[in-house]
């Protein structure tokens, strides 16, 4: 397996997935249809980054704009067996400290499933997202990799914070990311529909994190939220046109990969994108287009933004109750290679499990096949609760 597109530094402390912008790299967002871009500028989250003593080893292979699994469809980059997340392979490896990715599907989080180490998805908006390759604004947010709650944190306590030039930034300069949160008496929930939908390894490394929490005075009540797969179908929709929107700009005009052969500008907007996007892209393309078309905008569209607001009105009530959720972050912990025909199915079954946090823009933290979740703001409760469990796994 290949973890980098494009080396930057020997002595690199960090890497950042390639839908991350660095200027005067190559970034192609594992898309064809990005052959040849460098861009103009650095995302801010590197620039803090780096400004803080942290250079970056490089950039690591994403599945084509983070539509996929784990990665495994990234062009020149296409994986074969087992399927596993570079930059978590990376993290893992030890080879740097952490790594940052663009979770819009749970797809880092999936990866760092598979490779056992941690991954948080922040409260929305805390981390800016100036310098990314956007497809599905709302919802996408720019994460850690780490080995430990720890690590984590001190990632984000540098990348965190209000940042002008992004406009769904929120306005404070600091955010709490805390690991030593008292967690003893704390009332966790169980998301039993999530559970019964994993399969036995997975279940045992729910069952472990459970176990170790109660350890500690954690009280774990299993619940039902009937609204999972509501939650999953309606980011689907929301995500699906977002991305329809974001990504008519390649156009293969502007910038990128140009197709060869055609007779006229509608012929090369026409071979450049069908030659330069793989099967899922086009397929969410044209969802995307469906739902946003006049005869199905009422009934898909604007559903789907009423059941955001419903499903975050409910996980309120619930974290007025709870601490944290629990659930299971995928359905498995062996993915292997697969036609990408079957990839529009494939990771929207696997969404189910990571729907709701890019949905309502709730914080997620995976630990191995495990994630909690907690209302906005709540990393310290989801950082202490993992450091809990990483001690127990000692």
């Amino acid at each position: 397996m290949e973890y980098y597109v494009q080396k930057i530094k020997e002595n690199g402390k960090i890497a950042v997935d390639d839908l991350i912008l660095i200027k005067d790299v190559p970034s192609y967002g594992g898309s064809k249809i990005l052959e040849g871009f460098h861009s103009l500028f650095t995302a801010e989250v590197v620039e803090r980054l780096e400004k803080a003593g942290y250079p970056v080893s490089g950039t690591t292979p994403v599945g084509e704009f983070g539509l996929d699994l784990v990665g495994e469809f990234s062009y020149g980059h296409t994986q074969k067996g087992k399927l596993y997340g570079a930059a978590a392979e990376l993290v893992k490896k030890g080879e740097v400290e952490f790594a940052l990715g663009v979770d819009m599907n749970g797809a880092p989080r999936r990866a760092a499933a598979l490779s056992g180490i941690e991954f948080l998805k922040p409260t929305y908006g805390t981390v800016s997202r100036y310098g990314i390759i956007s497809c599905a604004a709302s919802g996408e947010q720019i994460g850690v990799y780490a080995s430990n709650a720890e690590t984590i944190a001190k990632a984000m306590k540098i990348i965190a914070g209000h940042d002008e030039k992004d406009g769904t930034s929120l306005p404070d300069m600091t955010y709490d990311y805390s690991t030593t949160e008292a967690v003893s008496g704390k009332k966790v929930a169980l998301i039993t529909e999530l559970l019964e939908k994993a399969d036995d390894d997975v279940k045992k490394q729910v069952q472990k994190v459970v176990a170790d929490l109660e350890k500690k005075g954690v009280k774990v009540e299993k619940i039902s939220f009937v609204n999972c797969q509501t939650a999953c179908i309606a980011w689907q929709i929301l995500m699906a046109a977002e991305t329809c929107n974001n990504i008519s700009r390649y156009d293969g005009v502007k910038f990128g990969f140009r197709a060869e052969k055609y007779k006229d500008i509608d012929e090369l907007y026409v071979n450049s994108r069908t030659e330069g996007f793989n099967l899922l892209t086009k397929t969410m393309i044209l969802y995307g287009s469906d739902v946003l078309s006049k005869k199905r905008y009422k009934d898909c569209y604007e559903k789907s933004l009423r059941a955001r607001r419903l499903i975050a009105e409910q996980l309120n009530a619930l974290f007025e109750q709870y601490a944290a959720v629990i659930a299971p972050v995928c359905s498995t912990l062996s993915f292997t290679d697969y036609d990408v025909k079957d990839a529009f199915t494939k990771v929207y079954n696997e969404m189910v499990f990571t729907a709701m946090a890019n949905l309502t823009g709730i914080p997620s933290l995976t630990k191995g096949a495990v994630q909690f979740m907690a209302k906005p703001f709540g990393e310290s409760t989801l950082l202490s609760l993992a450091r809990v469990s990483e001690k127990e796994d000692k």
